[in-house]
């Protein structure tokens, strides 16, 4: 694990050379391809860090995106809008991310969970649009800050109490007394917030709307995948307090998802819609995560994966729109087929793999999840044919919103597309569908 990192700080001294940068970024991928075949629980031990299969997967879509991320913002590079400051950003937001995903204390893991913040809020507020990126920046910080300083003072009480903060070691939380409740609610709410679970979301539409596309591709592909990490990673040390808040979580989860995908549907900003998306699959997430079955935690990694090339994807093509058209409104944006007619496949393909059409990742995680949650209660398939009704609604009203009708009159013409922006989306794609055929390297 180490050696990755050093080659992460290897790299922010060629800051200058964005092309160098996108080369190793890809290297440091194969490099992490290499270990997939490896066959013990814990690997790559060693000051601290370390990595099981859970952190493996994650590690390596974070370097996949983060790598396309560089690729697709090749505007900056061209403005020259400090490219460097940039560069520098992203690497730092990597570190931040290998030392989260492969931290074996729980400290260790909370100072390096939080420090990713640090580097989206100056991709927010350095590359961002409009001037309500200011605003969206300190949303997104009170909201993640006010609910992780009680997941700080939870795990300074486990330390008191156990004496050692090691994953695996730090005893298991048995009582079920109003003290121990605090403390799960305290652990369970930071990460929760990250997800963002319904009622915690507010702050993810403002950041996605306000932020660059490399903003919107980090936030969607890998950010929102520190909440699921983290509840894998705590909800061990609360298994019997977690069975008597079970149907919370799952309530909120599910029914706050519907809720959302309705909200879609009179979404007309075409980055809000995707980011409001996001909300109503990680509360299908969150419902399997708390019934902490087999079936709950592998279909929770997989769409997690799933949705982090998808979602990322999304963002990568309503950027490319953005660029041509200078607007995100769907009214504006419409007809795309028209005069965007290669671009018109790329959106279908991605929309499909939102909506968890087969043979996209997304639809395995999508059938673990349910079978989870109906061997939980029956009760809960109400629900979840009212948020897998509503998924697929609004992802067919944005494809038939961008893609068809008349387009905007003041457009005459524009690129339907360049290598480069096709290759990012086949890279993309290709992994979103490919995986499924050999699923068992996503299974823990």
């Amino acid at each position: 694990m180490l050696k990755i990192l050093l080659l992460n700080v290897f790299l922010m001294n060629f800051v200058g050379s964005w092309e160098l940068i996108q080369v190793f970024m890809f290297f440091m991928c194969f490099i992490l391809m290499l270990k997939c075949g490896h066959d013990f629980y814990l690997f790559e031990l060693g000051y601290g860090l370390g990595m099981d299969y859970l952190s493996y997967v994650l590690i390596l879509l974070s370097s996949w995106i983060l790598a396309l991320m560089i690729c697709s913002s090749e505007k900056i590079n061209k403005t020259g809008y400090f490219k460097s400051g940039f560069l520098f950003v992203n690497l730092s937001l990597m570190m931040a991310l290998l030392m989260t995903f492969s931290s074996m204390n729980y400290l260790l893991f909370y100072i390096s969970f939080e420090s990713s913040l640090i580097p989206t809020l100056i991709l927010i507020l350095g590359w961002g649009y409009q001037p309500e990126r200011i605003q969206a920046g300190v949303y997104m910080l009170f909201y993640t800050l006010l609910a992780s300083m009680p997941l700080l003072v939870c795990l300074l009480s486990l330390y008191i109490k156990g004496g050692s903060l090691t994953m695996g070691i730090v005893s298991e939380v048995s009582g079920k007394s109003f003290v121990h409740s605090l403390w799960y609610f305290s652990a369970v709410t930071a990460f929760v917030v990250k997800l963002p679970m319904y009622a915690f979301h507010l702050w993810l539409p403002k950041a996605h709307v306000e932020a660059p596309v490399a903003g919107s591709m980090i936030l969607a592909g890998i950010l929102l995948k520190l909440g699921g990490y983290g509840i894998i990673r705590i909800l061990s040390l609360f298994c019997s307090v977690n069975k008597m808040f079970v149907w919370l979580w799952a309530c909120m989860g599910i029914l706050g998802g519907a809720v959302v995908s309705i909200l879609c549907l009179r979404q007309i900003d075409i980055k809000s819609l995707i980011a409001y998306s996001s909300v109503a699959h990680m509360g299908l997430v969150l419902c399997g995560l708390v019934t902490f079955s087999w079936w709950g935690v592998n279909g929770a990694i997989v769409v997690m994966v799933g949705h982090g090339l998808c979602s990322s994807g999304l963002f990568c093509l309503a950027n490319m729109v953005y660029e041509r058209i200078g607007s995100r409104s769907l009214l504006i944006g419409k007809g795309l087929l028209s005069f965007m007619p290669s671009m018109g496949l790329w959106w279908f393909l991605l929309s499909i793999g939102n909506m968890a059409a087969p043979p996209t990742l997304n639809l395995l995680g999508e059938i673990q999840l349910i079978t989870s949650l109906v061997g939980w209660s029956k009760l809960a398939m109400v629900g979840i044919g009212m948020l897998s009704f509503f998924s697929a609604a609004y992802t067919l009203y944005m494809y038939s919103l961008s893609q068809h009708g008349l387009f905007y009159s003041l457009l005459f013409s524009c690129s339907p597309g360049k290598a480069r922006e096709y290759l990012i989306l086949m890279l993309h794609w290709l992994p979103l569908n490919v995986l499924i055929l050999k699923s068992s390297l996503l299974m823990l």
